[in-house]
């Protein structure tokens, strides 16, 4: 009795919530029926990925190749992860307002979607994986945005499979310069080195099979040194799983 009260009781508080301040849409906060999800409009203008893609990096191909079809980028310049796959293609769009609101305007209200969405795109990945581990942030810049969106992102994926996150194991030794505007050879260097596990924690990483978590991917600079340094560590097997992923081709 007194638990059926209770949820009635939430029940009528939650509706008095939404008069109140009615649910908008994550992206462009026009008006929708339930909290956390995107309008029609928005929902229209973005580019889900879906197959037919490349296997090995999970970008979008126009026409069916058949399955396990490679790019030509990942059969001539392989990254250091065996897989990666994305919700959406990154453009100026809603899924721009949704990634920049999450990581420079503090909406951490957008991460519990973004990261179901995920959740469902890396789903084959998850499947088998052992470990999730966001992208750190250097110590200054986590100082300066007091939260690591990759980890935020990391967390609400798990809430959606059986992989447990590991935020902590890999670390961020080298505060690079913000990667915007870098050619793709200036972003491998810029994080060359930059990323390290620590010897009394090597044991966290050694054999295990690796999802690294980020909120965009880029040229892949960034993931690939991430990967590079898990597997030296060790690591069975890392693949990449990102809410959205630029592509320059096609």
């Amino acid at each position: 009795m007194m638990r059926a009260l209770a949820a009635r009781s939430a029940a009528l508080g939650a509706r008095a919530l939404d008069l109140l301040y009615p649910p908008i849409c994550i992206a462009c906060r026009a008006p929708v029926a339930e909290p956390g999800s995107v309008c029609v409009q928005c929902w229209r203008t973005i580019r889900f990925i879906e197959r037919p893609y490349c296997e090995r990096l999970g970008t979008p191909f126009s026409h069916d190749l058949g399955p396990g079809v490679l790019s030509p980028e990942a059969i001539a310049d392989p990254p250091a992860y065996a897989r990666s796959r994305a919700v959406a293609l990154y453009d100026d769009g809603p899924v721009a307002r949704m990634v920049h609101g999450l990581k420079y305007s503090d909406k951490t209200y957008v991460a519990r979607p973004m990261g179901q969405w995920m959740a469902r795109a890396g789903a084959e990945l998850l499947a088998e994986a052992d470990l999730l581990v966001p992208i750190p942030l250097h110590r200054r810049r986590l100082f300066s945005r007091r939260f690591n969106q990759a980890a935020m992102l990391a967390h609400e994926i798990a809430r959606h499979a059986s992989v447990s996150v590991n935020a902590t194991a890999l670390r961020r030794v080298k505060a690079t310069t913000p990667q915007v505007g870098l050619t793709r050879a200036q972003r491998a260097a810029n994080v060359q080195a930059a990323f390290r596990v620590e010897p009394d924690r090597l044991n966290e990483i050694a054999g295990q099979r690796i999802v690294l978590i980020d909120d965009v991917l880029t040229s892949g600079a960034t993931t690939d040194a991430a990967a590079r340094t898990l597997l030296r560590a060790k690591a069975a097997r890392v693949e990449v799983l990102v809410f959205a992923r630029v592509v320059t081709h096609g």
